[in-house]
């Protein structure tokens, strides 16, 4: 099975935003997922067989890396893809000089929590009220990696 992490290109917009829209229950604005790139940014598809099963936008601003979304398409989650798509990311920041990472998750996904703490993150603080819910919000947890 060919597995790999490629750069987010146009030619992937649309699959994006499809899981953009089924993976968030608050998702981006469709002008974010397909706004092209700046020099600044980090953003890549996970393929399988040539299908995008996730993806993950960021930026690497002097060594200083920002995960500002990520997701895997559900029907592909519990497939390990997610784990795969940041290790790949993870060595990608390596190569191009990053030295930390830094991300949010929602306080109540605690999956995504779990799977950035076996991965070398560590909560670092907390936003407070950060994200919208269907019932008012919720706290934000800051995590951070250092590579090394």
């Amino acid at each position: 099975m060919i597995e790999q992490l490629v750069p987010l290109t146009s030619e992937y917009y649309d699959a994006v935003w499809c899981i953009e829209q089924r993976a968030h229950a608050f998702p981006w604005a469709e002008s974010m997922i397909r706004k092209d790139a700046n020099q600044l940014a980090t953003n890549f598809v996970w393929l399988v067989e040539g299908e995008v099963v996730g993806y993950l936008y960021g930026q690497n601003v002097v060594g200083e890396v920002t995960i500002l979304n990520v997701a895997v398409d559900p029907k592909h989650q519990g497939k390990g893809y997610g784990k795969k798509l940041l290790l790949a990311f993870m060595d990608a920041m390596k190569a191009a000089k990053g030295e930390e990472i830094w991300l949010e998750v929602r306080e109540s996904n605690t999956r995504a929590a779990q799977l950035y703490e076996s991965l070398g993150f560590n909560e670092i603080n907390r936003r407070a009220g950060y994200y919208p819910t269907a019932h008012g919000r919720e706290d934000a947890l800051v995590m951070t990696y250092f590579i090394f």
